[in-house]
């Protein structure tokens, strides 16, 4: 075959390619379903109140704006509509970023799925509210727990009365549709429950499938086991918020209980190498040296074929 039948060929097979692959292409880029990480820090933020660690004092002075609280965002573009899940104190930020992805509307999102009610989690909620956006009926999806939290207690109750927020109550397990391509499941899980319920969420798209847990005690006291829930989904984005036992020398790490990534990583070891690539780690504490993306710890990370969620990271669903 000449030169120039080479090149056909080889135009030919890449066309071929872009359409006959579910998660990339033209339809994909059009009408697809995508998901992006909005933010991947623990509640406190990076860098954290009081820390007088260099990297932390260094952010304060030049602040880098990608470290965000944990977030993600889903973005149906044949529908027209978006979705932020978790209402974080960076919400504001992680909004206009919705927006500006494929697909997306400007300003707020159409909805917001909340996990529970711990501070940065929620609190963003007050962006919406008389002194900041006003927001006109955002839908807010919540457990039962969460929602009456939200609907008794000021002054995330007085979003309720002037109906800056609307409210939909999820049930465990209960698949919901937000949109025609985009189903939203969500998932009980164990945590510090002091003032609400805990969840995680599965997302469905039309191809794919992303798991969303950034908080839990830890995997054994789920009563789920994570190999069989990771194994049904394409991406899964869990709570890596400590490292290890070590990092917070000076608390009680009782008091705030987390799977540590050594353990996650032990864990999965023996899982097979196709599973572990779906993991990545998320809701990262300011101690975490997973934050850094050239540290010994993100390189152990990798090599254990596991990955590090990152600001601005991209997935079609």
């Amino acid at each position: 075959m000449d030169r120039m039948g080479i090149g056909l060929t080889v135009r030919i097979v890449v066309v071929l390619a872009l359409f006959t692959q579910p998660w990339c292409g033209i339809s994909a880029q059009v009408d697809g379903v995508s998901l992006t990480v909005l933010g991947n820090v623990q509640d406190g933020g990076y860098p954290h109140i009081g820390c007088q660690r260099e990297d932390c004092r260094n952010l304060f002075l030049r602040p880098a704006g990608i470290h965000q609280v944990v977030s993600l965002g889903v973005v149906d573009a044949r529908a027209g509509r978006q979705f932020m899940f978790e209402a974080t104190p960076d919400a504001a930020r992680q909004a206009l970023q919705l927006a500006q992805v494929h697909g997306a509307h400007p300003g707020m999102p159409d909805g917001i799925f909340l996990t529970h009610a711990h501070w940065g989690h929620y609190s963003g909620l007050g962006l919406l509210g008389r002194e900041a956006m006003g927001a006109n009926g955002v839908e807010v999806y919540a457990m039962p727990r969460l929602r009456a939290f939200l609907e008794e207690n000021g002054p995330w109750s007085q979003l309720v009365e002037l109906e800056n927020i609307t409210l939909s109550t999820l049930a465990e397990g209960r698949a919901i549709q937000p949109t025609g391509q985009l189903t939203v499941t969500p998932l009980r899980v164990p945590h510090r429950d002091e003032f609400s319920e805990t969840v995680g969420y599965k997302i469905e798209g039309p191809n794919r499938s992303a798991l969303f847990i950034p908080d839990i005690d830890k995997w054994s006291k789920w009563d789920r086991d994570l190999q069989e829930v990771v194994a049904t989904v394409d991406y899964a984005f869990l709570d890596g918020t400590f490292h290890d036992g070590e990092e917070l020398g000076h608390r009680d790490m009782s008091e705030v209980p987390h799977p540590f990534i050594v353990e996650s990583l032990a864990l999965m070891a023996d899982w097979p190498a196709s599973e572990r690539d779906k993991v990545f780690f998320i809701h990262l504490n300011h101690t975490n040296p997973l934050l850094q993306p050239g540290s010994p710890a993100s390189l152990n990370v990798e090599d254990k074929g596991c990955h590090v969620a990152r600001h601005g990271d991209h997935f079609q669903l």
